[in-house]
């Protein structure tokens, strides 16, 4: 990763992670009550979904809330990096837990695999910068 993720821009992506998985809860409930099946839904999804809405956020508020430049390349790297890993994880906590495999399930275990996968870049890279 060239860029080191700051502190601030992870409680950034977060946020908007959390709004992403409230979206789909709230759809999920729609859907439902309409009488409408729910639809395949997997990692890759969650994803592309962030991506997207970054993109969105980045496009309307990018420098105001302080998203570095190339922000959104360097989050397109790390979840192509992390892609695998991610969607093997959340396969497993979805197929051993009892909680059904909704989408806002999907996409809480798809972003907390992220993060956790960001937070161990940034804690390699801290490490390696230490010993240099």
């Amino acid at each position: 990763m060239a860029v080191m993720i700051s502190g601030h821009v992870i409680g950034l992506l977060k946020e908007y992670m959390q709004d992403l998985v409230e979206q789909a809860r709230q759809e999920t409930l729609a859907q439902e009550r309409f009488g409408f099946a729910a639809t395949a839904y997997r990692p890759d999804h969650a994803i592309s979904d962030l991506l997207a809405l970054l993109d969105d956020r980045i496009e309307s508020e990018g420098l105001q809330v302080g998203l570095p430049e190339g922000f959104l390349h360097e989050i397109w790297s790390l979840c192509n990096d992390a892609s695998v890993q991610v969607t093997d994880r959340v396969y497993v906590e979805t197929n051993v837990g009892s909680e059904t495999g909704s989408k806002a399930r999907t996409r809480e275990l798809t972003y907390r695999a992220l993060l956790e996968f960001i937070e161990s870049r940034r804690r390699a890279q801290s490490q390696g910068e230490a010993e240099s």
